[in-house]
């Protein structure tokens, strides 16, 4: 290899030191992946030389380029990439420490551990969907802000797992649909998956697939610098959004396993690295870059800092600077407690008997006039899950300012371009669906549980309730699973006013995402006189307290407090003193302090009541507790006859609790 110190430094150099450091990284760790760092290094370095708008001081700049490796088993690349360019997040030491217990480089990349990771890549195509997210909040907050303010690009490279996986398909015709043209995919086009050639599983022209789609695309030589520099140099002209086929030779460099199945996960050994040194005539120590290329490399990363100090002089002199400022760090305006509690009022006053979802879209009503940030959709679903108010409207090609998305019938997408959305910032996204189809977008509500999304998933018609359509639309576990993620908020309100407050309480949850599951039919009001405290917000209170001492406590969620409130009556009838818990998220209930815990449960025998199954209940109720509700799947009939068919009533309340005080 020719004397580096004494020759201009080129792509190839730049790429051999990504090359060189993922290999020997993955070598170290004795696991991870280096076939896609060894690929699709010459076309990322072009990316992060000439094009990518960053600044390695500030990972969070408002206005940069976001960057996505969807296919984030290849981790140590971006590692590389980050590290080489400046980041302080990735030290020489992390790289070398790859995949180990506190390091900055785990084996996928997650956003909350390393600053300059945009997103928690893992599932392969939960990336390119996320990353759809981003880029339709860049568009948004373009039309809100103007392009002094907001202007970038989201690129996104992807494999051939990414776009295999069905989510792929809900993102990129949703993107084609909404013509973002400020996205860019890089596929990895190297015809190899984990059991070997890509014409094992499948055979589709991915070009023709994504142009049906709505996109633009070309086929580009992925080690060949001038044509990547080409290629991004005109997609960043087009007017949808674009997907090059960066044709890579996986593994590139190896001797033996190169463009083969085996390249793809590492290590590879020592005579395989040696050999992809002598290759690419990379003669130096593991983890050694010569002074040259890294002072090439920081070069890169200070690109655009000229360009990052013009922007904040822009927003300093911005008529828009206070709600920009207040949208990119997610600040809410400090009268919502006051509309919400005007809300609450007229609801308790008005004594109507309405569906919780109603409710919901009453409550949306109020706080999307004052949130301006808060953007909605539904998959499909747009008049059962009440999720358009009068204040937003759809947001489409012609009119990025709308705070609607029409989803279509894409429920995967859709959680993950909300994941993106808040990751990008400047957005409080929620939509809606029915909860049965929480499985569907089970990947995507995960990894926002895992990254902290500040979304709202609305989940209509949670339970038996919904009656006529029957067990495939009926959910009975999903609930409990949902309770089962960790850092979720899952709320089931009783009656329009503590589904106000839930509303509150699920915006203001900058941690985590939250989940509104919300009933079809009507549910009688349980709170009739008006509090300004928030009493969900404890996440369950003594709802109906009883004279005396009680007997029995009962708690319930969502719709069937109101059989828990006529079980209670039924029961003082017969001399036996009951008091009731409404319990509108137990996950806040958990996180109280030991005495309010058992204030509100008490020492009496308990029962519970919910239209799904007893999992989970036993932490709140005892093994010897009673509980009503589901053991099985649904039927299809009028949701009356099914409560009284699953034996969830009033009298089975009383008969659980005369069992336990007999």
């Amino acid at each position: 290899m020719r004397e580096i110190s004494r020759m201009a430094v080129t792509n190839r150099d730049m790429a051999n030191a990504v090359r060189a450091l993922s290999m020997d990284a993955v070598e170290a760790a004795k696991s991870g992946h280096v076939g896609l760092p060894l690929g699709m290094a010459d076309a990322a370095t072009v990316l992060f030389r000439k094009f990518l708008k960053f600044d390695p001081a500030d990972p969070a700049w408002a206005d940069r380029d976001r960057f996505v490796l969807s296919a984030g088993h290849g981790s140590m690349l971006i590692y590389s990439l980050l590290h080489l360019t400046g980041y302080k997040s990735v030290s020489r030491d992390d790289i070398r420490n790859f995949r180990q217990l506190g390091a900055k480089t785990p084996g996928h990349p997650e956003n909350f551990v390393t600053p300059g990771v945009e997103t928690t890549t893992g599932p392969l195509g939960q990336g390119i969907a996320t990353a759809v997210g981003m880029a339709m909040a860049e568009r948004h907050l373009n039309a809100r802000f103007g392009d002094d303010l907001v202007d970038h690009h989201t690129y996104v490279i992807a494999g051939d797992g990414c776009l295999m996986e069905g989510i792929s398909q809900e993102a990129i015709t949703l993107a084609g649909h909404l013509k973002l043209n400020k996205l860019i995919v890089l596929f990895d086009d190297n015809s190899v998956t984990i059991d070997g050639g890509t014409d094992l599983s499948d055979n589709t022209d991915q070009c023709a697939r994504f142009e049906a789609s709505g996109w633009v695309t070309k086929k580009v030589d992925g080690h060949d610098e001038k044509a990547v520099e080409a290629a991004l140099t005109w997609a960043k002209k087009q007017k949808k959004p674009v997907m090059l086929a960066m044709k890579t030779i996986i593994g590139y460099g190896a001797p033996k396993i190169a463009g083969t199945g085996k390249a793809h996960g590492g290590p590879y050994g020592a005579e395989e690295v040696a050999g992809i040194r002598e290759n690419i005539g990379w003669k130096y120590p593991p983890f050694e870059v010569p002074a040259a290329i890294e002072k090439a490399w920081l070069k890169a990363g200070e690109r655009s800092k000229k360009e990052h100090e013009a922007w904040k002089k822009r927003l300093a002199a911005s008529d828009h600077k206070g709600e920009f400022n207040a949208a990119m760090t997610g600040r809410l305006p400090k009268n919502i407690a006051k509309a919400i509690n005007k809300h609450k009022k007229a609801v308790a006053e008005g004594g109507e008997k309405k569906a919780t979802r109603q409710w919901s879209g009453a409550a949306l009503e109020v706080l999307t006039h004052l949130v301006p940030e808060m953007v909605g959709g539904s998959a499909d679903l747009t008049g059962s899950n009440n999720t358009k108010t009068s204040h937003t409207e759809p947001m489409t090609p012609k009119n990025w300012a709308g705070r609607y998305v029409h989803y279509g019938v894409r429920e995967h997408g859709m959680a993950a371009a909300m994941n993106g959305m808040a990751l990008h910032g400047g957005i409080l996204p929620y939509s809606g669906t029915f909860l049965v189809f929480a499985d569907y977008s089970r990947g995507a509500i995960r990894l926002g549980a895992l990254m902290g999304t500040r979304v709202v998933h609305v989940m209509t018609h949670d339970s038996i309730g919904l009656g006529e359509d029957g067990p495939t639309h009926q959910p009975v576990e999903h609930i409990a699973s949902l309770r089962a993620m960790p850092n979720m908020l899952v709320f089931r309100p009783a009656d329009g006013v503590e589904t106000a407050e839930c509303w509150e309480l699920a915006i203001a949850n900058e941690t985590g995402p939250s989940t509104m599951a919300l009933t079809r039919q009507g549910v009688a009001p349980a709170r009739t006189t008006h509090t300004d405290d928030n009493l969900s917000s404890k996440g369950a209170y003594v709802l109906s307290d009883c004279k005396g001492k009680a007997q029995a406590t009962i708690l319930a969620t969502g719709s069937e407090v109101e059989i828990a409130l006529e079980a209670q009556a039924m029961l003082a009838e017969d001399g036996i003193a009951a008091r009731v818990v409404s319990c509108p998220c137990l996950e806040l209930f958990e996180q109280q302090h030991g005495n309010y815990k058992k204030s509100v449960l008490g020492t009496a025998p308990r029962v519970a009541v919910e239209a799904g199954v007893r999992f989970g209940w036993d932490r709140w109720i005892g093994e010897d507790g009673g509980f009503v509700g589901m053991n099985s799947f649904g039927a299809s009939a009028p949701y009356t006859d099914l409560y009284k068919k699953f034996g969830i009533t009033a009298q089975a309340v009383v008969t659980e609790v005369k069992k336990r005080i007999a």
